[in-house]
């Protein structure tokens, strides 16, 4: 346990940003999905959407330091594949 004022105040900070930084990964997690639920319809029209509603996102959470960059380049290749291959 902390024993610092500093390490007490570090250690609220790392409970409240784990708690932000699941909700924002929950949310890409659920955007990628939405584009592999769209493909398995085969509707490309809602799978295209659903492409480029998850990008930003994707690539706001790699920006933010959520994800690195190359899982980002990843993720976004392979949906992309599948949009493209339907």
């Amino acid at each position: 346990m902390a024993n610092s004022p500093g390490a007490k105040k570090r250690a609220r900070q790392a409970v409240n940003r784990r708690a932000h930084n699941v909700g924002m990964r929950a949310m890409m997690r659920t955007s990628i999905k939405n584009v592999y639920y769209a493909v398995e319809k085969g509707d490309k029209a809602a799978a295209e959407a659903a492409y480029k509603a998850a990008v930003p996102v994707i690539d706001r959470m790699a920006n933010k330091g959520l994800i690195h960059a190359n899982k980002a380049a990843r993720h976004k290749s392979r949906l992309n594949h599948h949009v493209y291959n339907m």
